[in-house]
This record gives C-alpha cells, sequence and structure tokens, in this order.
C-alpha cells in the first residue's frame, strides 16, 4: 500500500523518508525505542508502540509547521533490550539516555509503557539536578505501588517525587484519594484537563518557581480517546491536539528548556494507524518546541 507516494514498510529510523540517519556526535536528537510491556493493567500492546511510531515516522514530512527540527540531526538508536525484569529493563534505558545526555544530546524515548520515565529522569538525575518533570497525561500515577508493584505504571510518578525531583501534571482527568492527597503533601503542581476545557492554556504555564531546565513525558492518554483510542486507558475529556502543542510551548516560555522527551503508551492497533501516525507526528512535534525553546 502507498501513502502520499511512500511507502508502508518496517523502518528502522525515525524519520527515514527525509534524512538520512545523522551520527551521534552530530545529532542533536537521539530517538531511543524502549518497547518496554511489564505492568500495563487493562489495554496491552505498548511493546509494539516503538516500531509502530517508527514505521508511521515515514509518512512525515521534515517542516513541522514552523521549522525543520531534523535539520539538527536525528540519530535513532537500536531498540533497548527490555526482555528481562522489569528492574534489568530500566537500568538499560537509564544507561542509553545517560551516554545522550553525557554527550548534551537530546534523548527521546519512544515507549513502551509510562514506567519507562523513571530512567531516563534517573539518568538526567545523576548528571544534574536542576530540571524538573512534565508530565502530559489522563492519569497522576502517584500511587505508592500498584498491586503490590512499585514500578507500576500508575506509580512512575512517584517514584520521580522520590528523587526529589520537582514535578508539574497537566491534562490529568483521573485520580484516586491516595494521588489526591500525595498531590497536596509533595507539593505537586497541576493544571488539570476540566479547566484546560474551560479556561484554556495559559501563555505561561509553569510556576515562576519552576526549574528552568524541564523533562517532558508525554503519555499519549492525555489526548483526548477520539483523537488516541489505541492507548491502554484511553479517557474522555482530554487534550486536542493545539491544547496539546500548546501547552509544552507555554511551558519553554521565560526562557525554558527541554533536555529530554518521552512519548508513551502507545498500544498499536492494526485498524487505527491513525494512531501510530499521531505518536509519531507528536513526538517530531516536541522535538521541534525543543529546537525552538
Amino acid at each position: 500500500m502507498i501513502y502520499h507516494g511512500k511507502s508502508k514498510s518496517t523502518h528502522s529510523y525515525f524519520l527515514s523518508s527525509e534524512y538520512e540517519p545523522t551520527s551521534p556526535a552530530d545529532a542533536l536528537f537521539h530517538i531511543i525505542p524502549a518497547p518496554l510491556e511489564k505492568t500495563v493493567s487493562y489495554g496491552a500492546g505498548t511493546a509494539n508502540g516503538p516500531q509502530a511510531i517508527l514505521n508511521a515516522a515515514y509518512q512525515l514530512e521534515a517542516f513541522d509547521g514552523k521549522s525543520y527540527p531534523g535539520d539538527l540531526g536525528l540519530f535513532t538508536t537500536p531498540a533497548v533490550d527490555c526482555s528481562g525484569k522489569i528492574e534489568q529493563a530500566l537500568s538499560n534505558i537509564e544507561k542509553t539516555c545517560k551516554t545522550v545526555f553525557d554527550m548534551g544530546k537530546i534523548p527521546v524515548v519512544l515507549g513502551g509503557e509510562h514506567s519507562l520515565t523513571q530512567a531516563p529522569v534517573r539518568a538526567l538525575a545523576n548528571i544534574r539536578r536542576d530540571f524538573g518533570v512534565v508530565q502530559i497525561d489522563a492519569h497522576a500515577d502517584l500511587r505508592e505501588d500498584y498491586n503490590g508493584d512499585p514500578y507500576s505504571h500508575a506509580s512512575v510518578m512517584h517514584r520521580i517525587l522520590d528523587l526529589d525531583i520537582p514535578l508539574f501534571q497537566i491534562g490529568i482527568r483521573n485520580l484516586c484519594k491516595e494521588e489526591i492527597e500525595v498531590r497536596t503533601k509533595r507539593g505537586v503542581g497541576y493544571l488539570d484537563a476540566r479547566e484546560i476545557a474551560k479556561n484554556g492554556i495559559p501563555a505561561e504555564l509553569l510556576p515562576e518557581d519552576f526549574p528552568k531546565n524541564i523533562y517532558l513525558s508525554f503519555d499519549v492518554d492525555g489526548l483526548d480517546a477520539s483523537l488516541m483510542p489505541a492507548t491502554g486507558t484511553p479517557e474522555p475529556g482530554g487534550l486536542t491536539w493545539w491544547q496539546a502543542l500548546d501547552a509544552v510551548e507555554a511551558c519553554t516560555a521565560g526562557g525554558r528548556k527541554i533536555l529530554g522527551i518521552d512519548v508513551v503508551e502507545l498500544a498499536p492497533r492494526p485498524e487505527l494507524h491513525s494512531c501510530d501516525y499521531t505518536a509519531a507526528k507528536l513526538a517530531y512535534a516536541l522535538m521541534g518546541i525543543a529546537s525552538r525553546a
């Protein structure tokens, strides 16, 4: 099958239709496929997300609507080995991300379940502490553990707080009592989906005292379920495409920089290849925002 003159097949690196792979030393963006799927609790399939995004990225254009982020260099690593126990899988992701951070480059981790975010954040925290995590998501992911598992995707942001990293949440619309209490106790900032629906995205979204450097974690279920049904727990009432991008751009107001990115929780479905494309376009759009910040 042909889409816009580009063949639909398996691709090993991001946006291979537009760019030859750049050497690691010359690429600003290091795309890291991380097919982690260990703790999913509803819909499955996140292990297939990274390859689906790479395949769909072949259909993208180099121009993201504002700039050409690919001109700054795209290097796609081999998929991280996530076959063992989750602790080993997270360690493998952390090592890969640390190499990228050590080079002064921006890792773009393609998931895989949301549990993986603790790995790049740990890698960055071992190098510098002057950053905060911005999470776009339908769920707060602030449980101490879920079904007894502290590495659960439902606990990943609690693990971030355990590292004493500031956290700001955007688009949340499903919380349990424990998570509401954690937000209050740990001083977690947030702009939830209902408030966004009522009042939109402010020009400067993050608190003034939030760190000037950001690690951005984007769970695709932060998007409305009508736009992103191919995810483990699609939630109604989510962000539109433009709200999501406006929110990320607002996070970079005041000179803030994006140091790392992940796009997680795509669970591809054969009849919904539009979701694969949306996730790929999202990853590239986030690179564009990072490059312009």
